[in-house]
């Protein structure tokens, strides 16, 4: 008679749990799965899969208007919000019924409600109990909001994607990532943007000049940002709701969106009782092979704050199960891992920044160039793209590729694998371009940006 009633338990049926408990049951391994939600996790529900959607449907604009110079006459055009977040819709709802079904052909059981640990080994699920030799906690995480008068009128970027109407007036707190992919969505669909930041320039912790780069993209679509700007209030008004400053402005909208960060999924969960251990922000403490301090309780993903994006979220859960369940001990390489952010216009970036770089390895070479993309050449916009390149000067190796501009993701997935092979300038440079393409300027960059000052670098 087996010990437990499942090999492993997943908690949380986003990207992450769900890939690794299909890989755990596809190598014969008896499976459990809850969500308390709806199969399919942030990503594919409340994230990237809704908001690249969006993007999607945004970037028609842009589309028409350069169509112009490109020989087109278009008719009257009106764009329908209500109707694109009709059809998202329909799209999660396919989804999810296809993550049910991943489930249930790799022979994973789902229970539908919340998970708490009840002992090391125990999950108890809408009041039912179930026993796991293995359990992994895949919650992920949600957005946090500050405490500050008026809170109650703000929204997130969870209900930012089913909003009943198209806002004419949206102000976004945060520069981050999700705040400029809103930013970039509404204000391309025709709302008036303002975006307030606490810094200077929006993403931070990116390379310097892909933030200069985007900051000032935006700022030329008419987005407004407001810099070194901390809203202490909101009220609601008739005419809509107010943000205060700490610096005495205000701020008027019809929509205000918090971006400023998101918290770990790990509150009511028993994880405390039974020996899990946190770090100082509230994540769920691992080692590099996702063990926490209970060494049969894995987590994985956002829950754990280590790299917070879908494909690591489930490189680590299938390598949980490859470890487990397929004799073949895997960790997972947090290092040079590709990012986008699907902002208007896009990033993508891999490897490390140009600061990262010099606090790293010291002394490096950058080579920068930023243009107008073909494309504009006829249809007259005149966004420019970025693409950088960050070398160590001893090696020769490649440490960092960033693109701000069209097709940025696309590209900068396929260097990528560069990186990972750890490829060198010099080897950038025997690689033959594709010509016409945006691409090809990442193997013909070959004028070294001047160094920094000392003082600069120091900075």
């Amino acid at each position: 008679m087996a010990r437990y009633d499942f090999d492993l338990f997943t908690i949380g049926a986003g990207s992450g749990g769900v890939a690794g408990s299909r890989r755990a049951g596809s190598y014969g391994a008896k499976v459990g799965i809850a969500e308390s939600v709806r199969v399919g996790g942030t990503c594919v529900l409340r994230g990237c899969v809704p908001k690249k959607l969006l993007v999607y449907g945004a970037e028609f604009a842009d589309a028409f208007e350069d169509s112009a110079g490109f020989g087109w006459s278009l008719g009257q055009r009106r764009f329908d919000w209500a109707r694109l977040i009709a059809v998202k819709n329909k799209e999660l709802d396919r989804l999810h019924g296809i993550y049910v079904n991943l489930l249930k052909s790799a022979n994973v059981a789902i229970f539908e409600g919340h998970a708490r640990l009840v002992d090391p080994h125990t999950v108890e699920v809408a009041g039912k109990r179930l026993t796991a030799a293995h359990i992994m906690i895949a919650t992920g995480a949600r957005p946090v909001m500050p405490e500050i008068p008026g809170i109650e009128h703000v929204i997130s970027s969870d209900e930012a994607l089913d909003l009943k109407a198209l806002p004419k007036r949206v102000l976004i707190v945060g520069g981050g990532y999700i705040a400029v992919e809103f930013a970039g969505i509404f204000g391309t669909l025709g709302s008036k943007v303002t975006v307030a930041i606490r810094a200077d320039q929006v993403l931070r912790g990116f390379d310097q000049d892909v933030r200069t780069a985007l900051t000032e993209e935006m700022t030329a679509r008419g987005i407004e940002i407001r810099a070194r700007t901390h809203v202490t209030r909101i009220d609601k008004k008739a005419g809509g709701l107010v943000a205060a400053t700490v610096e005495g402005t205000e701020i008027a909208a019809d929509a205000i969106l918090y971006a400023t960060g998101r918290r770990p999924n790990t509150s009511n969960l028993g994880l405390g009782d039974v020996g899990v251990t946190f770090d100082e922000a509230g994540a769920i403490a691992v080692d590099a092979s996702s063990r926490t301090a209970v060494p049969h309780i894995y987590a994985i993903g956002d829950v754990t704050d280590r790299l917070n994006l879908t494909p690591v979220a489930i490189a680590e859960g299938r390598a949980i199960a490859e470890t487990l369940f397929n004799k073949n001990p895997m960790t997972v390489d947090h290092l040079n891992v590709p990012t986008a952010v699907f902002s208007q216009p896009p990033v993508g970036t891999v490897g490390l920044s140009e600061q990262a770089a010099r606090e790293e390895v010291g002394a490096i070479d950058v080579y920068r160039t930023r243009f107008r993309p073909m494309k504009g050449t006829l249809s007259g916009r005149q966004e420019r793209t970025m693409m950088k390149l960050v070398v160590d000067r001893k090696t020769d190796r490649v440490l960092g590729c960033h693109m701000v501009g069209r097709d940025a993701p696309e590209i900068i997935q396929g260097l990528g694998i560069a990186l990972q092979c750890g490829a060198t300038k010099r080897q950038f440079d025997r690689t033959i371009g594709i010509h016409p393409t945006a691409a090809e300027e990442f193997v013909t960059l070959r004028d070294k940006v001047p160094e920094p000052k000392a003082e600069i670098a120091a900075d």
